[in-house]
């Protein structure tokens, strides 16, 4: 998604929930600044580190994600795909011993899991946002293999290629790695948070407040219009397991 259209939906989040594009813009600065510091991946870099498939798995962190890995690890030969974890989906992938090739995430996931995942050779698409420039500011300079991207003007060493949440972000970056098909696991886009989503969490799921109900809405209106818009075939687990 080119940034004029994505602004589109951009400006109608920032006064959907409030939010502060200078807020956005500060924190985009200052994943650039360490970023510019420590190095960083480009696009180009990371489609050359993922190029040995097309097809990519977006793991996204709602109620279905358990069976749907379960599934997958029965049914399809992850070697095939190029995995991509959504923030704190990145820990059921590391229960059940897989590391995602790139970890989509603004740090608010379960950050041993993330780490260790990258320790073990994912690729980490760091995204900055008005509510995590601490998290910037403190745990970016602990990761190798860093792509930094973010919600506003992209600048310097950042991209923006769409999306909003961590999981609708991460198929809009496979989107722009070339994917010709992409399998959504764990996507519920449903009234539901788990304990991935949300690592304070002390039951496996439960109700999602109203900030997060509207948040995985846009996430669901974002993926329809990546099924609508692009050369892709998305595929759903969710439709397939109701």
């Amino acid at each position: 998604m080119e940034f004029g259209l994505w602004e589109k939906y951009y400006t109608e989040i920032l006064e959907d929930f409030g939010f502060s594009r200078s807020a956005d813009e500060e924190s985009a600065k200052m994943l650039d600044e360490i970023l510019s510091i420590e190095g960083c991946l480009t696009l180009d870099d990371l489609s050359q580190i993922v190029g040995f498939s097309d097809k990519f798995i977006v793991f996204g962190a709602g109620p279905s994600l358990k069976k749907h890995i379960k599934m997958l690890k029965e049914e399809y030969d992850l070697k095939d795909y190029v995995l991509v974890s959504a923030d704190g989906a990145t820990t059921a992938l590391v229960e059940e011993k897989i590391c995602p090739d790139i970890v989509a995430t603004d740090l608010d996931g379960n950050l041993d899991d993330i780490l260790l995942a990258n320790l073990r050779g994912a690729n980490v698409a760091i995204h900055a946002h008005g509510d995590n420039i601490d998290k910037i500011t403190s745990l970016t300079a602990f990761f190798t293999n860093v792509l930094g991207t973010t919600q506003a003007q992209p600048i310097g060493n950042l991209y923006n290629f769409g999306g909003f949440t961590d999981g609708d972000r991460a198929i809009f970056l496979t989107v722009a790695l070339g994917a010709s098909e992409i399998i959504l696991a764990g996507m519920d886009f449903g009234t539901k948070v788990t304990k991935y989503s949300r690592p304070n969490l002390e039951v496996e799921v439960a109700d999602a407040d109203d900030f997060k109900r509207k948040k995985l809405m846009y996430a669901e209106m974002l993926t329809d219009w990546i099924r609508d818009n692009e050369p892709v075939k998305l595929i759903n687990l969710i439709d397939y397991n109701k």
